[in-house]
């Protein structure tokens, strides 16, 4: 009966002794800072970043960017009509072209070379429609050391004229040589996140060694003959004009870093009347300042 009568005294003692105790707990504990808002998606991109986390690092690709690339080109050169106009000039005083017109004749094929090559690249990017979808929008230059050659194949022929009489043989050789080339383009792209896929147009401009050479040998039946017409066309370190189209895919490793993948067609304008274009694929990094 006594404990009774005292048990509420000492169960408000022992309340009165812990919680100051535990009040004095709570203030020494610091207070968590609140979790940061995540940014909300963008209209019609309800999981931000188009596929990607909405706080997921954004990369900015505006700036100057320069790098270095490595390529594997393919060339072509159609030397069919290369011999037309050394064959029509060394035969200009002849009956003999403007009857029958032997400079149609083709003695010289279509050339392939493929090789390895090395080159560089600087240019410019700038961004629209920041932050979630980005336009980029640039210009590139671009070079290539890919010293490619082309050896045309050589089908020497002879044939008499329909009225019999003249027998005209013809044979040639064609070449194009240390073939080198740069392109100044302008790109469009569309960057996703870390990647930034691109298109491109623009000017190419190269330097080749272009040399073709004709024999033209006419045995006159009457009176009886034999004559012997030679000619060139062409020349070393020939400049050559002509466009680029293609696209590619850089990939940023950080704000600052990236690496890239690209196709690209070069087509020239004729040079000694031989159609020259190249094909090529690259990959290389940069650095974007």
């Amino acid at each position: 009966m006594p404990v009774r009568k005292y048990l509420p005294c000492v169960l408000a003692a022992v309340c009165l002794g812990v919680l100051p105790a535990h009040a004095a707990d709570m203030e020494a504990t610091p207070w968590l800072s609140p979790a940061p808002e995540s940014t909300p998606p963008a209209f019609g991109d309800p999981f931000g970043s188009f596929g990607m986390r909405a706080d997921a690092t954004r990369i900015d690709w505006q700036g100057f960017y320069v790098g270095g690339q490595f390529s594997y080109s393919d060339g072509n050169a159609d030397f069919s009509k290369s011999t037309q106009d050394p064959i029509a000039y060394s035969l200009r005083e002849t009956t003999l072209e403007a009857t029958f017109a032997p400079s149609n004749w083709p003695v010289l094929g279509t050339a392939n070379h493929s090789a390895t090559g090395y080159g560089g690249f600087i240019g410019y990017n700038t961004v629209y429609l920041a932050p979630t979808a980005k336009i980029v929008l640039g210009v590139e230059a671009n070079y290539d050391q890919a010293s490619l050659s082309l050896y045309a194949p050589n089908s020497p022929l002879t044939r008499v004229t329909p009225d019999g009489s003249n027998t005209v043989s013809i044979t040639g050789s064609g070449s194009v040589t240390n073939l080198d080339f740069g392109t100044l383009r302008a790109r469009a792209g569309w960057a996703v996140g870390n990647f930034l896929p691109y298109a491109f147009a623009g000017f190419a401009l190269g330097q080749a060694n272009v040399n073709i050479a004709e024999t033209t040998t006419v045995i006159q039946k009457s009176p009886p003959g034999t004559f012997v017409f030679p000619g060139t066309a062409g020349s070393n370190n020939e400049w050559l004009y002509g466009f680029t189209v293609g696209g590619g895919l850089d990939y940023a490793l950080t704000h600052h870093i990236f690496v890239r993948g690209e196709y690209e067609y070069v087509q020239f304008q004729p040079v000694a009347s031989t159609n020259i274009n190249v094909n090529t694929v690259r990959v290389g990094a940069g650095i974007k300042f």
